[in-house]
């Protein structure tokens, strides 16, 4: 605090580098937002924010202005010892405020992450830190401003899938969502009404807002990226700019306005851009027989899928084909080394692998990253236990998917589901799916929302619906005491397996509860994860 106050005090220019996510967006914003409520005259002519250009993390080097004399990194760079160096040698401080973990607090930079000390709550993503370092400063100078921003800090928790079992978090995620104020997190709210119908929680969160500050990091250009992370300021958000509106030439919108348009429209073409490369992902799939092998290693040769889209679409085969998947590029590298006079020389080159790993959480193989750890064969593989980046040589990787093969060999990748209620299909109550469906504002991460099984229910022909099966296929069953349940992404041969015509088919049901709401009048829903086809009763006349 100190150190920030001194570069103030002395009327030095601050450059904050905003890092490559929904975490690193808001950290900078509730920074930038709580500074500008202490100097606003200061903030809006000496400090400067950068965005990078493609999905970097930490502080660029060559990106520093050479009149900056403090450098603020929120959300990254506890690691990086050696830019902080070389930064300190030219007389810029760094100040990180970060939740990462690192193997020692930087000789070169004032540090304050919570990994690095003795906090007792780990859990606070790199947006929960700004705060508590906001919160500080307030209490040293006699204010209250951190607080108008906690709406941003749930945001950027939830985003960073923070765990909801700590009382902290959870307890800032709830006082953020329960007063949204922010230009950009209202706008994104007021045009997710209708998915956001049944309030504002963590999981609605997670689902409908955070994935399009993602979207727009991974595929929106630099402008389009600035717009939105300035439509988080609250001293810029709502002022008038050219409308890009189509139809309203000439006319003013405010940024917020445009931004939130924006990342709609980014979040679309990220979609399409996806499904493209599925398709010809899957003609790869299908041509080299990959589907015979333990775990689903993908190379991408003659065709390259964009680096930001690689997670998404390793999400999509795994759930499609129920198994570990590695969705990975070709990357050609180059051996270097110094000479005897100092210069760099290439000493050979090689090929790698590189790109993103998802592991199949529903089946009992439970930790891909540690396999691949484990294995010997990886380069790296580094992220979450079932989310990862991963890089594997060439000349390995025969061996490795040989590996994989054998160690897995007996390994039975089917669905297996931990279900916290089980209802009778004959007699479950459709009251227990409403008070069930009524607790959404607990789930979140580290606090999964409930599954439920439902055992045994008959199904007949007249009860069962295929709407929209032209354009998305949505299997609709009706039970008699009311509850519907619905099941997405189904098809013309789905719904002929149910729909029997001269008798019922018994299925088991495993999904979440939800609440229909429709003109006033509250049904019971479940949202179908799985079924099972257990038996089909036949009636002759």
């Amino acid at each position: 605090m100190k150190l920030l106050i001194y570069h103030i005090s002395q009327g030095h220019k601050i450059l904050i580098q905003i890092d490559s996510d929904c975490d690193g967006y808001t950290s900078a914003a509730v920074l930038i937002n709580h500074l500008n409520c202490l100097f606003p005259g200061y903030v809006q002519n000496n400090v400067y924010y950068r965005i990078h250009s493609g999905k970097q993390h930490g502080i660029i080097l060559e990106t520093i202005p050479e009149d900056v004399s403090l450098v603020i990194a929120p959300d990254s760079s506890s690691n990086d010892y050696e830019v902080h160096k070389k930064l300190h040698e030219r007389g810029v401080d760094v100040l990180v405020i970060d939740h990462h973990e690192a193997e020692q607090i930087s000789p070169h930079a004032c540090v304050i992450n919570n990994q690095l000390c003795d906090y007792p709550t780990k859990s606070l993503s790199g947006v929960g830190m700004v705060y508590k370092f906001c919160s500080f400063i307030d209490e040293l100078m006699n204010v209250d401003y951190a607080d108008q921003f906690l709406d941003l800090v749930a945001l950027g928790m939830i985003a960073d899938m923070m765990d909801l079992r700590d009382f902290e978090t959870k307890h800032l995620i709830n006082r953020g969502l329960e007063n949204i104020r922010n230009p950009y997190f209202k706008g994104m709210v007021d045009k997710q009404a209708y998915s956001l119908k049944d309030g504002i929680t963590p999981i609605g969160v997670a689902f409908y807002i955070a994935p399009y500050v993602n979207a727009t990091i991974r595929m929106g250009s630099q402008e389009e990226k600035l717009l939105m992370f300035e439509s988080m300021l609250d001293f810029r958000g709502y002022e008038l700019i050219p409308s890009t509106k189509r139809g309203c030439k000439g006319q003013e919108e405010t940024r917020v306005e445009q931004a939130c348009r924006n990342c709609t429209n980014i979040k679309n073409r990220q979609t399409k851009a996806r499904d493209a490369a599925l398709e010809t992902i899957e003609a790869i799939i299908k041509k080299e027989n990959l589907l015979d092998n333990k775990i689903l290693a993908i190379r991408l040769d003659s065709f390259s899928a964009d680096r930001n889209l690689t997670g998404l679409i390793a999400n999509q085969l795994m759930a499609k084909y129920q198994r570990p998947v590695l969705l990975l590029n070709k990357v050609n590298n180059t051996e270097t080394d110094i000479d005897e006079n100092g210069n760099t020389i290439v000493t050979g080159h090689y090929i790698s692998w590189e790109g993103s790993g998802r592991g199949y959480d529903k089946s009992k193989f439970d930790n891909l990253r540690e396999f691949l750890k484990e294995s010997g064969l990886a380069m790296y593989a580094e992220g979450h236990a079932n989310a990862l980046g991963v890089g594997i040589l060439d000349a390995t990787f025969t061996t490795f998917v040989n590996y994989s093969n054998q160690e897995l060999a007996e390994f039975d990748f089917s669905p297996c589901y931990k279900v916290d209620f089980i209802f009778s299909g004959a007699d479950f109550r459709g009251q227990d799916i409403i008070e069930i469906a009524g607790l959404k504002t607990l789930w979140g991460q580290g606090v999964d929302e409930p599954l439920v099984a439902i055992e045994h229910i008959n199904v007949y022909g007249g009860n069962v619906v295929l709407m929209s099966p032209d354009k998305s296929p949505t299997l609709k069953i009706t039970l008699p005491n009311g509850t519907s349940l619905i099941k997405f992404k189904s098809s013309q041969e789905e719904y002929e397996r149910l729909k029997s015509e001269t008798g019922c088919v018994t299925i088991n049901v495993v999904g979440k509860c939800e609440r229909n709401v429709w003109n006033g009048s509250v049904s019971p829903q479940i949202i179908i994860e799985d079924y099972e086809i257990v038996g089909e009763q036949k009636y002759y006349f």
